[in-house]
């Protein structure tokens, strides 16, 4: 089997592919990225890359036909990959989220690729009500991000068929350890303000519904959509990817963390204007396709990893929302230093007329 990993060297990439290689160990894995936080490192014993039998650089934008030639799955993680991000890049997301995905799926169908799992979003909900959101719930994507994932799905859909499986995984907010952290996320943003400062400041009222996924459980769910048959969920599957159990109020998970990091105080902003991204998800239809699969780690024991990675890289930086650890920082600190342009291009390719993707050879 080949399995293609795009945006593999991101915050999501090293678990899945750690656990594609221990799944299926005689696989041929391939990651494509365009590496902006390759460097982005974070208490890695090895580099994750090292697990790939190869690695490609380049734009998903400009995508060569050819490297989907041969490939049976194809894991699409390649992202603008959070709300901030997405209002900072808002065309370039939906360039990015949007129209490339579609188009890598027309192409994949074209080069006779069997499965295409896409990482797909519960934030397309948008807002809460009484009931927990289900996959038959009605969409109400809040910000470029969301809205890049619902239209997405929608061209999708009519791609399946024919041998070509695709499985839409609705992921609940990431969270936990990562070879490649990023604290732009809630649950790591409040274990990171424990451990280096004593402090949780809640930007909002504290009431937000959020449900939460382990990124290690991300990629179980991940190697099951790569082999998913049909039969089991249809052509076109998009499943709200998840456990009812992780479905938490923003002040629940910060007096969570206070309970596991004893001294912690926990602040919140009163005069924050409502959070519209509010709302819970029912994964009973995951649980039901994929219970093999379901999500292995408790709230407690995801505090308890951060907590102990954190420590581990000696982590004691107050500021850390304005450090590396945040991707929007990273790509406006490349832009500044001028390595990439407006486009979020490297300045390099640029320059180049052959823009085909680059490779390295990993074993």
């Amino acid at each position: 089997m080949r399995i293609l990993i795009t945006g593999n060297m991101g915050y999501v990439g090293p678990g899945v592919i750690s656990q594609l290689r221990k799944t299926y160990p005689e696989a041929t894995l391939i990651g494509y990225d365009m590496a902006y936080f390759a460097s982005c490192l974070t208490n890695a014993l090895v580099l994750p890359e090292s697990k790939l039998d190869m690695q490609l650089f380049g734009d998903v934008r400009s995508i060569p036909a050819e490297i989907l030639q041969n490939i049976d799955a194809v894991v699409h993680l390649a992202a603008i990959s959070n709300d901030p991000m997405g209002t900072r890049f808002e065309d370039i997301t939906l360039d990015v989220n949007y129209k490339s995905s579609v188009k890598i799926a027309e192409m994949a169908k074209e080069a006779g690729v069997k499965n295409f799992v896409f990482a797909s979003s519960c934030s397309m909900y948008g807002a809460a009500s009484e009931q927990a959101k289900t996959e038959d719930s009605e969409l109400n994507p809040l910000t470029a991000y969301a809205r890049s994932k619902v239209a997405t799905e929608k061209e999708l859909a009519p791609l399946a068929g024919d041998g070509f499986t695709i499985t839409c995984l609705r992921f609940a907010t990431a969270c936990g350890m990562s070879n490649r952290l990023r604290l732009d996320l809630v649950l790591n943003d409040f274990v990171a303000g424990a451990v280096a400062t004593g402090k949780i400041n809640i930007l909002s009222d504290g009431t937000p519904w959020r449900p939460l996924i382990h990124v290690k459980d991300m990629a179980l769910a991940i190697e099951w959509a790569v082999t998913r048959e049909p039969s089991n969920g249809g052509e076109y599957l998009a499943v709200n990817t998840g456990t009812n159990t992780w479905n938490y109020q923003v002040n629940e998970l910060a007096e969570a963390v206070a309970d596991v990091i004893p001294g912690t105080v926990v602040t919140v902003n009163k005069n924050a204007a409502p959070d519209k991204r509010s709302y819970r998800v029912n994964f009973d239809l995951y649980k039901e396709l994929a219970p093999n699969h379901q999500p292995k780690y408790t709230l407690n024991e995801a505090i308890q990893e951060l907590r102990d990675g954190l420590l581990e890289m000696e982590f004691k930086d107050g500021d850390f929302r304005n450090s590396l650890l945040m991707r929007l920082k990273v790509l406006t600190s490349l832009q500044e230093t001028g390595k990439i342009n407006e486009q979020l291009q490297w300045k390099h390719q640029t320059n180049r007329k052959d823009r085909q993707a680059s490779t390295l050879q990993t074993a």
